[in-house]
């Protein structure tokens, strides 16, 4: 059984006993956290599409821990017109264990 769930203004595709590094939620390492914003659920037989959310569907999972992900370096440049300007910017994320998809 698979589902695909909305977290952060993004869409991830998640499976019981997956990973997934999904951007930073307020809670603490080794915390519970429920998705109710599940958009479908794939099962063996069915599959259920919401419209746009499937009705009592969600998705709990276990914090694992928080971090940063690598370095995307910005540099803005004019050319001919000695203007540069480089910065660095690392993402936030938190790494989630999916435990269980209720539908």
């Amino acid at each position: 059984m698979y589902a695909l769930i909305e977290t952060g203004g993004k869409q991830y595709k998640v499976q019981e006993g997956q990973s997934v590094y999904i951007e930073k939620l307020p809670a603490e390492a080794g915390e519970t956290v429920t998705f109710d914003k599940v958009l479908f659920v794939g099962k063996e037989d069915q599959s259920l599409v919401g419209t746009p959310l499937v009705e009592g569907a969600k998705v709990t999972g276990k914090v694992e821990k928080h971090g940063k992900g690598k370095k995307v370096v910005v540099f803005k440049y004019k050319p001919k017109k000695n203007y540069k300007r480089k910065q660095g910017h690392r993402q936030p994320f938190t790494k989630v264990v999916i435990d269980k998809i209720d539908a």
